[in-house]
């Protein structure tokens, strides 16, 4: 079981709806963000400019650098879900995990002083209902489900998109589950190379 989000970038068009569902649904504080959406761009030579929106959450490692660097165990795997989680009872606020996630997706949150990041919405899942940022999407360009089931919508979405065109962030031995769809007609994906500082930097291919 390889419970994830699928996103298709072709249909994004940034505008935040995913972030702010994500923030009513959980009650996450100002200044803190389970999911952000960056701009990647505008990069290339004019007039040829290009640019796209890269919405950036848990991506659900298959091996969890912040699960294994955590000395409490706060940080942990579901074993019915497969998806990473935190015990918040456990936690000790001491912020390895924060350092250990190669894309700064962890939010610390200051009145509990604990860590705290996506869950995919379990409240919701557990029920058969959708992850609030695929919920409301208004452009239909998130989908949720397991990518070992070819008959969940995540897997159904990546199925019907050409192979050049799927995308993960940057591995570092971690294995990240979340998957990207982008096709080259609207724009080159760009390979991530500091997602940690809250902002999208990235290496154009040679070239460019």
């Amino acid at each position: 079981m390889r419970n994830a989000i699928v996103v298709d970038l072709d249909r994004c068009s940034g505008c935040f709806s995913c972030e702010i569902s994500c923030k009513n649904e959980n009650g996450i504080a100002l200044g803190s963000y389970y999911n952000k959406v960056m701009t990647v761009g505008p990069f290339g030579e004019f007039p040829r400019l290009q640019q796209y929106f890269l919405p950036v959450h848990c991506q659900q490692c298959e091996d969890a650098p912040c699960v294994h660097v955590c000395p409490t165990g706060a940080s942990y795997r579901d074993p019915d879900t497969d998806v990473v989680q935190v015990d918040k009872s456990k936690c000790i606020g001491c912020k390895y995990c924060m350092m250990a996630c190669p894309y700064g997706v962890r939010s610390w949150n200051t009145d509990e002083r604990v860590v705290e990041k996506c869950t995919l919405c379990g409240q919701l899942t557990a029920k058969g209902e959708l992850p609030a940022c695929v919920h409301n999407c208004p452009g239909g360009a998130r989908f949720y489900g397991d990518l070992d089931d070819p008959n969940s919508d995540a897997s159904k979405a990546l199925a019907a998109a050409d192979a050049s065109a799927i995308h993960s962030l940057t591995d570092v031995g971690n294995k990240p589950a979340t998957r990207y769809i982008l096709s080259s007609r609207y724009a080159e994906w760009q390979e991530s190379t500091d997602l940690k500082a809250g902002e999208a930097r990235y290496m154009q291919k040679d070239g460019e």
